[in-house]
């Protein structure tokens, strides 16, 4: 279900307020949901016997509705293809009523987002407003097209339902971690890159984990229908993996020792660890990919490809005034190491293209 929230006063903290209340109750019984010893630190994968991976839930800590557990090896990983994806559609000179009239006309920006999404997109424990570098970008897009960077709208949305979302017209873009894939090209367009982000492994302070190999036997947490999932069945198979509709929901889970390790974007676990002290970020990367703003698919009406290059256009500026610089070092700084603005990556040819 899609809540459609737009936010002019400062409302009550939900989400996170009661996370960081949950991981004040539990992290002194979870400090160590298991223990390794040298044997069980050194074994590879092929000496975890499939049978033998899964760990029964505990019963006083139930875990969020939707969350579900595949066991290891039953489904296998479906290739990320990014090698070929097409590049996005260059910025014009057109005005912003000519590019997309139809959010002119209506007044306000439409967004879909996240509302747990630490650093990125969440609401504030104390205002109770959305913050984070997508809200910021969201903030910045209809700066451009309304010379007011408050007329936005907020839908929160879950993971697996961002293409239904643009597809069935809730939201004129989407800002929530999604990464540019040829698979997604199919239904989505999307602007060039706005954020660069590694695959690693969140765990807590005191476990022995640092790769994915050292998960197998136990569990690790990804968010359904992301590309993580794909990753964690390929890079920790003798893992169970623990399925979930957000990423807040991993972090509760492995405070509660529900999971062993979380699986994800460095920006997305760099919130996770902003969030928890006890909680470390560990291993190699296993991947690299792009976020972009998704728009849907032309349908005709919806001026989709002048969205493209509106947001486009925006994209470009924050390139040029050194604001994604600022926005970068204010959100992720303190985390992760500094970081170019992604390249652009446009069509040769797209003159001829309609709106």
């Amino acid at each position: 279900m899609f809540r459609h929230l737009r936010f002019t006063t400062p409302r009550a903290p939900l989400a996170v307020g009661s996370l960081l209340v949950a991981t004040s109750l539990t992290l002194g019984s979870c400090a160590a949901p298991w223990q390794d010893d040298a044997a069980q630190e050194e074994r590879t994968e092929k000496e975890v016997p499939l049978d033998s991976v899964a760990r029964p839930y505990r019963p006083h800590n139930q875990l969020p509705a939707g969350t579900r557990l595949e066991a290891a090896g039953v489904e296998a990983p479906e290739e990320i293809k990014t090698q070929s994806v097409t590049g996005s559609l260059r910025p014009d000179n057109k005005k912003p009523k000519e590019r997309v009239p139809h959010i002119v006309e209506r007044g306000r920006l439409v967004v879909g987002v996240d509302q747990s999404q630490n650093l990125l997109s969440y609401r504030d424990s104390v205002s109770g407003q959305l913050k984070g570098f997508e809200v910021d970008l969201a903030h910045e897009i209809a700066a451009d097209i309304f010379g007011d960077r408050n007329k936005v709208d907020f839908r929160f949305i879950q993971s697996a339902e961002r293409e239904e979302a643009l597809s069935s017209g809730k939201v004129d873009i989407i800002i929530r971690t999604m990464t540019i894939t040829e698979d997604r090209q199919k239904n989505v367009l999307f602007s060039t890159p706005y954020l660069t982000t590694r695959t690693r492994l969140l765990v807590l302070n005191n476990s022995h984990i640092t790769e994915p190999r050292h998960v197998a036997g136990r569990r690790v947490c990804v968010t359904d229908a992301s590309t993580a999932q794909q990753l964690a069945r390929k890079h920790a198979k003798h893992a169970n993996i623990l399925l979930t509709d957000s990423w807040s929901d991993c972090l509760m889970a492995l405070q509660l020792g529900q999971t062993d390790a979380v699986l994800s974007d460095d920006t997305i676990l760099s919130g996770m660890a902003q969030q928890d002290p006890y909680a470390r970020i560990v291993g190699q990367s296993l991947a690299t990919d792009d976020y972009g703003v998704g728009v849907a698919k032309p349908n005709g009406a919806n001026h989709a490809r002048g969205t493209v290059r509106q947001v486009n256009s925006t994209l470009e500026r924050l390139r040029r005034d050194g604001t994604w610089n600022e926005l970068y070092t204010k959100w992720f700084g303190e985390f992760l190491p500094a970081e170019a603005m992604p390249a652009a990556h446009y069509k040769d040819t797209d003159a001829k293209e309609e709106k």
